[in-house]
């Protein structure tokens, strides 16, 4: 007689993985960059949208709060040139601290697009320094020559445990990252809201060396 045991397992196993009926937020890996990069680009939007649900002055009580953090992890800023951003879509708007810096001794600078597919640059910039419209209508300092910071701040749209960035998918930050020839204390900044838990990290990302929320 014929062995049907085989028959029944397949016949009453159970689907590969039942985590999809467990978790309602599970999703299985993403592997294929076409598939990572519509993902992306929905999470960007879910989580801008979030970001900027969020109350203007709840806003500043977090940037406040951000900016002492950066003040805790960076410590004696005296001498040291430190590249922030002009805040954009509901950032943290971190400008106070921009002239607290200088105050202290410290530098600061403004990153520039000036092409796209290209690397960024920085150019020096201090509260009251003439600024024009550039990308996006963001200001950027309207003069001066191209710098190197020491410490680059930049906002996430995303971050995830490895402190890999979600950002606006240019690839300007990871770009211009690999072409400076030393590696900056790199410090990306946001809300707890933006934490998750994995942005499908690909050959071309490059971690933050640390993250400032306002937790």
């Amino acid at each position: 007689m014929a062995d049907n045991r085989n028959d029944e397992q397949a016949q009453y196993s159970s689907p590969p993985c039942f985590m999809h009926e467990l978790d309602a937020e599970y999703q299985a890996p993403l592997t294929d960059w076409t598939d990572v990069r519509r993902w992306r680009k929905a999470e960007r939007e879910r989580l801008i949208a979030a970001r900027l649900a969020v109350s203007a002055d709840a806003r500043a009580v977090m940037s406040a709060r951000i900016a002492e953090g950066l003040d805790a992890l960076i410590g004696d800023i005296a001498g040291r040139l430190v590249s922030l951003y002009w805040p954009f879509r509901g950032e943290p708007d971190l400008r106070g601290w921009v002239a607290s810096v200088n105050e202290r001794g410290g530098r600061t600078a403004l990153p520039v697009v000036i092409e796209k597919g290209q690397p960024l640059v920085f150019r020096a910039y201090k509260p009251g320094d003439r600024l024009e419209k550039g990308v996006w209508n963001i200001p950027i300092p309207a003069e001066g020559e191209p710098v190197l910071p020491d410490i680059v701040i930049s906002p996430i749209v995303g971050i995830d445990p490895g402190k890999y960035r979600l950002g606006y998918g240019g690839g300007f930050f990871d770009r211009t990252l690999a072409a400076m020839p030393f590696r900056p204390l790199v410090i990306g900044v946001g809300y707890e809201l933006q934490r998750i838990a994995t942005i499908y990290p690909q050959p071309h990302d490059i971690p933050m060396s640390e993250v400032v929320t306002e937790g």
